[in-house]
């Protein structure tokens, strides 16, 4: 599984707005348990006045805090993949509201560099939920401890931290940001000349925080927009809409590209890099993945030779392959995985079966084969339309299970002969680029969507048996029916191209 989710376990608003009286701001108020988070800049709804009502902006500030412990935790236990190899977004969702949204503004996303609580305060409407010293954050103090170092939260944005911007066109998108570098100063921490996790601030950037008062909170400036950017609003982590809660998610790419299945004799019609093949070693002991212990995470030789009279077995001299040697360098992927990539020039009559044979030079460790193939050039345009079925589907999964679907996939007309069908299975057809989504069946909302960017985290795997892919269900709500849908990648088009049929499925409690 490429994607993990860890929800934020502390999130809150603060706020430097009038209350309802237009003479009191609510500096103290608090909304650590309400249900939506807010930023907004309010311009000259009060121009003059007491000291307490002196300058005519009126500000909103979201706090956020996540798990970084579980991401550490989780790479530790190789759940995730080192640093450089894996992206954690920021992801939170628009919260649909009546008042007024702004348009065409800009958001700051920047860690927080000290500790601040949540709170249990609920009124973002007359900001009544007054901390003064009991537990909880606002917008003059961190905590019932410690005050800001500035009034509206203490930021890292100096020169060399890291900040992030993200721009809003119509006011209703979702915020998603790629916070990869914050992340992982977060896993080094203080002790590795980083920073320690604090959280995230979200709010308008100084362009547009309408600020003309004394004292101006970090990260705004005296010279502010003079018009409002009232109000936009994000779901919380205690909203009741699974999929709405702010998460960072971690993507990459873990999809297996084993071509023991799809081998081809290198060939003239293709180019130099088409003409390698990536085999992979999966040693199993006991059913568990686990290193050769030998070879370790070093590297490992792997030898072709030609079958037996029978082909049942290795025989003779290793062959030569394309580049003149006869024994390839395989490497380390990960624990008991091994691959290595290698061409061969068919020879006049091309061998049925060729034997790979991992070893380390004196001791063979594995031995495995392949049945390639040869290409040659087409007199048609060939657009194949595909029957697909996932072959080991259940009706229903438990919430903490992380299961292995298989997908078999075949030319929608493909003919055989009687021959064929008398004496064989039916062949699969290996998709190179596939990809899967997830909907949830009662309303089709996108609970996973196709991850073809950058990331390809959503991207199947294939080996000599087709395509699979791993799914973690906890990504889902439970109680609700699925279903997965697959793109298959059109490289003359250069696009992905939708199938037709719709795999369904249930989530259920792992109590089941």
């Amino acid at each position: 599984m490429a994607l993990k989710r860890y929800k934020a376990d502390a999130d809150t608003t603060i706020v430097n707005a009038f209350q309802p009286d237009m003479v009191t701001r609510g500096t103290g108020a608090n909304t650590g348990e309400a249900d939506v988070l807010e930023t907004f800049s309010i311009y000259a709804r009060q121009t003059a006045g007491t000291s307490t009502t002196s300058g005519s902006s009126e500000l909103s500030r979201i706090l956020i805090k996540f798990p970084i412990s579980d991401i550490s935790t989780d790479r530790t236990n190789s759940v995730i993949p080192a640093s450089g190899s894996v992206s954690f977004y920021l992801r939170m969702h628009n919260a649909q509201h009546s008042k007024t949204v702004p348009r065409d503004f800009k958001l700051i996303v920047s860690a927080i560099s000290q500790s601040w609580q949540e709170g249990v305060g609920l009124d973002l409407e007359q900001y009544r939920d007054i901390t003064k010293g009991n537990i909880g954050t606002n917008w003059m103090s961190a905590s019932n401890t410690a005050a800001w170092t500035k009034p509206g939260g203490d930021y890292l944005t100096a020169s060399g931290d890291v900040v992030y911007t993200q721009s809003f066109t119509t006011g209703l998108e979702d915020l998603e940001i790629d916070i990869s570098d914050i992340v992982e100063n977060w896993i080094t921490g203080s002790d590795g000349s980083k920073y320690d996790n604090y959280g995230l601030g979200v709010f308008l950037s100084s362009s547009y925080e309408a600020y003309t008062g004394s004292n101006a909170p970090q990260g705004s400036n005296l010279s502010g927009a003079t018009t409002s950017y009232y109000t936009k609003r994000f779901f919380a982590r205690g909203s009741q809409y699974f999929f709405k809660r702010p998460v960072i998610e971690a993507r990459w790419n873990d999809s297996v590209a084993d071509q023991r299945g799809d081998f081809y004799y290198s060939s003239s019609l293709a180019p130099a890099a088409d003409n390698l093949n990536t085999i992979y070693l999966y040693n199993y002991v006991r059913g568990i993945l686990r290193n050769i212990p030998d070879i370790g995470t070093g590297s490992i030789l792997v030898s072709l030779y030609s079958g037996s009279a029978d082909n049942s077995a290795p025989s003779g001299s290793k062959l030569t392959l394309y580049d003149s040697k006869n024994n390839i360098t395989g490497g380390y992927v990960s624990t008991g995985i091994y691959s290595a990539s290698m061409g061969i020039t068919a020879a006049a009559t091309p061998l049925t079966t060729l034997y790979d044979v991992w070893h380390s030079g004196s001791t063979q460790y594995s031995t495995g084969s392949v049945l390639p193939k040869t290409l040659s050039g087409g007199k048609t345009v060939a657009k194949p339309t595909y029957y697909l079925k996932i072959t080991n589907l259940k009706n229903k999964y438990r919430s903490n299970e992380v299961a292995r679907f298989n997908l078999f996939c075949r030319n929608k007309y493909w003919s055989p002969t009687v021959y064929t069908v008398a004496n064989a299975s039916v062949p699969t057809t290996t998709i190179l680029s596939a990809s899967y989504r997830v909907y949830r069946v009662l309303d089709a909302y996108n609970a996973l969507p196709y991850g073809t960017g950058s990331d390809l985290h959503t991207v199947l795997s294939y080996d000599v048996s087709g395509n699979y892919f791993d799914f973690d269900m906890s990504l889902l709500e439970p109680g609700y029916a699925y279903a997965f849908k697959f793109a298959f990648y059109d490289a003359e088009l250069q696009a992905w191209t939708e199938q037709n049929e719709t795999f369904k499925f249930r989530v259920e409690d792992y109590e089941y």
